[in-house]
């Protein structure tokens, strides 16, 4: 904002500098045709007092005088000669000089002149003109300052403090057309930062509490495994019909166990994708401006050919944003694991539904790994080097379930495709 009020200070004082120099002109100018002018009355009075009657002279080479009129110092002058003599004319200044032949005064000269005064409604003019272009310019600079550079800087604090954790703190919402969707944006994020924050405490607490209720659930089939597994190891048993009763007990207390950790691998998994999915109807093109406007800048940038086939505008099922969180993801990953020559995007239909190929150039990845790629935490040794935790195409598979479509992966000749079944 000082900066800003430094711009406006000085579009202020140049204006005061360029309004004292046209006034420093004027004057100058005026004090010029002021001695200017009386040197050409001068220069002319002198030619025509040198003769004994008035002849009006040539005045083509003066800038100033315009015209020369006699009025004859006679008792036979009329009162309107007078009258006509001192008039005005056309708005000319004038000076008059007596006209002596010796000590006789022979009348009177008139010398009509314009000056350079007349210029002087033009100056005004222009500082007039120039006050209203100031006056405009400060009022938009000022616009500028409150209602934009302002606000602004009011909220160019709060990513500062939503990134420390402050998620108490709420914007107000106002109808500025230029933030009032920005302060709303922020508002909704700081909710669903405080919302995340709350429900991850929460989350944290409930796995404590069924990690300590599974631990001690767990020891008491534990317990007796040990006990039955001491017996044996002991020859307690003397028989192998209570030795095989001991093997039983051993496998149900077992399988006890592989039930826990089932139910905590489930709880894990559905704490892990709680994804909201709007699941209602958008249009194809709205989907692919979408991927295009996103990313076909990204890939000029790291020199990717960005190829995006024919498609008809169909209406798909399914969330708009969540399709676009699944192509996004992998258009990320052939970004990480990808040769960087090429990614294509075709369109195909079958049985009354929209597929979506992303075909990324690149080195394949084993038989093996391949079968794994949509499993939670799971990366390939393709990724060692990269960031992630392995849950993108996993997640991928989620939101398509969740929308009634599918996704599916194919090791090419020269990549990696991934199609996505849009109903």
């Amino acid at each position: 904002m000082k900066k800003f009020d430094k711009v406006i200070a000085i579009t202020v004082l140049v204006y005061l500098v360029t309004s004292l120099g046209l006034l420093a002109l004027l004057r100058g100018m005026n004090n010029k045709s002021s001695s200017e002018y009386k040197v050409e009355i001068n220069k002319i009075y002198l030619g025509l007092v040198e003769g004994t009657s008035f002849a009006e002279p040539d005045l083509s080479s003066y800038e100033f005088i315009k015209s020369v009129s006699f009025l004859p110092e006679s008792s036979q002058t009329s009162k309107g000669d007078i009258e006509e003599f001192y008039k005005n004319t056309n708005g000319l200044e004038y000076e008059i000089k007596p006209w002596y032949n010796e000590d006789k005064l022979l009348g009177y000269l008139r010398f009509n002149y314009v000056s350079r005064n007349s210029h002087n409604s033009i100056l005004f003019k222009v500082e007039f003109m120039l006050f209203i272009f100031e006056a405009i310019i400060i009022s938009v600079l000022f616009y500028v300052r409150n209602s934009i550079l302002k606000p602004f800087n009011t909220l160019s604090e709060m990513p500062y403090e939503l990134s420390k954790g402050n998620l108490k703190e709420e914007l107000k919402e106002n109808k500025n057309r230029y933030f009032g969707k920005f302060l709303w944006g922020i508002n909704v994020l700081r909710e669903n930062l405080d919302y995340h924050k709350i429900k991850g405490l929460k989350l944290e607490k409930e796995k404590k509490l069924l990690l300590l209720s599974i631990s001690h659930d767990i020891k008491t089939p534990l317990n007796t495994i040990k006990l039955y597994a001491k017996a044996i190891e002991d020859e307690v048993y003397d028989t192998n019909e209570k030795k095989i009763l001991a093997a039983k007990q051993i496998q149900e207390k077992s399988l006890e166990i592989e039930n826990f950790v089932k139910e905590i691998i489930k709880t894990s998994s559905e704490d892990l994708l709680e994804i909201e999915v709007n699941n209602s109807e958008f249009y194809l093109k709205d989907l692919i401006d979408k991927v295009i406007v996103t990313y076909k800048e990204k890939c000029t940038l790291k020199m990717i050919d960005f190829i995006v086939g024919d498609y008809s505008n169909k209406l798909v099922k399914g969330d708009l944003n969540r399709a676009f969180e699944v192509i996004g993801n992998i258009i990320e990953n052939a970004f990480k694991y990808g040769d960087g020559k090429e990614i294509k995007i075709s369109f195909y239909e079958e049985d009354y539904c929209q597929l979506i190929k992303i075909f990324n150039s690149g080195e394949t990845i084993s038989e093996n790994e391949f079968n794994h790629i949509f499993d939670s935490f799971y990366r390939a040794s393709n990724a060692r080097d990269k960031q992630g935790n392995g849950l993108g195409l996993y997640i991928c598979k989620y939101i398509m379930k969740k929308m009634d479509g599918e996704i599916f992966a194919e090791c090419e000749k020269e990549g990696m495709s991934f199609t996505l079944v849009l109903r």
